[in-house]
């Protein structure tokens, strides 16, 4: 990759369980430490995480004894994750696909602030004169796009699908999917879908919730999972559009004048006039830089290996479009 002219052996700074970390300097001179991961390290995800204080978004919301998250930091930690995720495909001068946004895939720092990582499954998306990436279909069960699913056909829309079951998850508070569960609810986003559609989210939220939710929030929050949710890509919102509303229903939850509640009635579209957007240099805050050597199991006849170091090389050197 460009930054560490191609992890050049006289810029490793040090090795460790991850893998080798070697010296690299950015477009504007900003001089950075990038971890190339190991394939054959066992513990190389694992370690990558303790970077992170808090570690993955996925241990706050089941399965550990830690305190359980307040709507308004849920809110905060989704707006972040969307912000990483919007910034991978606009930020660039070629939009860049996660292909695995889930809830271990979203971690936490020591102030609670999300980041977005783990690329060890990312493409570059589609050019200006392409619609879609045809690709062997690859991420995790429960999150994957149905329609890239049944196509392999990969778009941006794949990420804000994936997105959308995050949301249910961080509402809801359990798997994206749990095998154990009446069939109608072993799938999150079907199952959370059905209440959506009634307007009954609070049925079936984390009962820490329960009462603590301003509900013009809660309504905006699952409007804004619905679109995700949507069974075709082209009638899913943007990752800005996502952003957008997301930071709508934060203002909802810490306004709660009467005024507020009236206006979340009104609108119900996806673009939310009056609330700036925060400039796509900032973004990369929310995208942990790290590269997969090659972790995932498994092959793919397009080359996956070829391209990580190609999406990584934009990561870290953007263009904007």
């Amino acid at each position: 990759m460009d930054s560490t002219n191609k992890f050049d052996e006289t810029l490793l700074l040090g090795v460790g369980g991850f893998g080798r970390v070697y010296k690299g300097t950015l477009e504007d001179g900003t001089n950075v430490a990038v971890k190339r991961g190991n394939p054959r390290s066992e513990q190389g995800l694992a370690e990558f995480r303790t970077y992170m204080a808090n570690g993955p978004l996925r241990s706050h919301l089941y399965g550990t004894n830690l305190p359980s998250l307040s709507w308004k930091q849920r809110l905060e930690i989704c707006i972040g994750a969307a912000r990483g995720l919007h910034y991978l495909h606009t930020g660039a001068t070629q939009s860049i696909i996660h292909r695995d946004v889930k809830t271990t895939n979203i971690l936490l720092d020591e102030s609670f602030v999300a980041k977005v990582a783990d690329f060890g499954l990312s493409k570059t998306g589609p050019s200006l004169d392409q619609t879609h990436v045809s690709t062997a279909v690859k991420g995790s069960f429960g999150y994957l796009d149905p329609e890239y699913f049944r196509r392999q056909q990969l778009t941006e829309k794949s990420d804000v699908y994936s997105f959308g079951v995050v949301l249910m998850e961080v509402l809801c508070t359990r798997p994206a999917l749990n095998p154990v569960l009446p069939r109608d609810q072993v799938n999150i986003a079907e199952w959370a879908m059905t209440w959506q559609k009634k307007g009954m989210l609070d049925q079936i939220m984390d009962q820490n919730l329960v009462g603590k939710v301003n509900p013009a929030s809660l309504k905006k929050f699952g409007e804004t999972a619905e679109k995700c949710l949507a069974e075709y890509g082209v009638e899913r919102p943007s990752m800005g559009d996502v952003l957008w509303n997301l930071e709508y229903a934060l203002q909802l939850e810490e306004t709660s004048s009467a005024a507020a509640l009236n206006e979340a009635e009104d609108n119900s579209t996806n673009h939310i006039p009056g609330i700036p957007l925060t400039p796509l240099e900032q973004f990369d805050n929310s995208v942990s830089m790290m590269v997969d050597g090659g972790g995932h199991s498994g092959t793919d006849d397009d080359g996956e290996d070829a391209t990580t170091s190609a999406v990584f090389s934009q990561l870290v050197n953007p263009r904007g479009r």
